[in-house]
């Protein structure tokens, strides 16, 4: 069982980070793996909608981490998104990766039944708005969210301030029991033999059409 933590922020180890390491230690009690991987802060590209993709399975940018995580997907149970807030939002960067990510990986499945959370981190204000951006991504994929005691969001200026956010670091330590319960509960039903959702092909529907 392994996680996988997606730090959107351009600090390696900045508040996002404190957050997420705090998921990751809960998770690691539980008996299950962890990796943080830092998006960096080098500019990425945003997906300009060309479908090659749909037709090759990976991006056709490919100088940054994106394809790189498409490959490994199949390590993971579960995954994690950070973020910083930045004007009640996840970080340009974060939501770059992230179009490219899943966009790229629509038609895979590889996101299909994995365990996924959000989580973000502000000094102050804009944490829901920011929050409801990452969980949307989820919640189009046919993944499970994660949840925990309150919204998963720190506050502080620093990693010091955000230790002292003893709420907000609770709030991460049960996300992190949460994630591990229900990576568990799917495991035991692959071994007792559940049966696993067999999806129909997705239809689109275009709203405006010429008669």
């Amino acid at each position: 069982m392994k996680v996988l933590l997606i730090n959107g922020s351009p600090h390696q180890y900045g508040c996002t980070y404190t957050a997420l390491k705090e998921v990751a230690d809960s998770l690691n009690r539980n008996d299950v793996a962890t990796e943080i991987y830092h998006i960096g802060a080098a500019p990425i590209r945003g997906c300009v909608g060309c479908g090659s993709c749909f037709a090759t399975g990976k991006c056709v940018f490919d100088n940054d981490g994106v394809n790189e995580i498409s490959r490994r997907l199949v390590e993971f149970d579960g995954i994690v998104v950070g973020s910083p807030v930045y004007y009640a939002g996840a970080s340009g960067q974060l939501c770059c990766f992230l179009d490219r990510l899943f966009y790229s990986n629509y038609r895979s499945g590889k996101m299909d039944g994995k365990i996924a959370a959000a989580v973000v981190s502000c000094r102050r204000g804009g944490a829901s708005t920011a929050f409801d951006r990452i969980n949307k991504y989820f919640m189009i994929n046919k993944m499970t969210v994660a949840t925990s005691q309150y919204w998963n969001q720190v506050h502080g200026n620093s990693p010091e301030e955000v230790k002292q956010d003893e709420e907000g670091m609770q709030t991460m330590r049960t996300l992190g029991e949460s994630i591990a319960y229900s990576i568990r509960n799917k495991d035991a039903g692959l071994r007792e033999r559940v049966k696993q959702p067999e999806y129909e092909r997705p239809v689109m529907t275009n709203f405006i059409r010429k008669e």
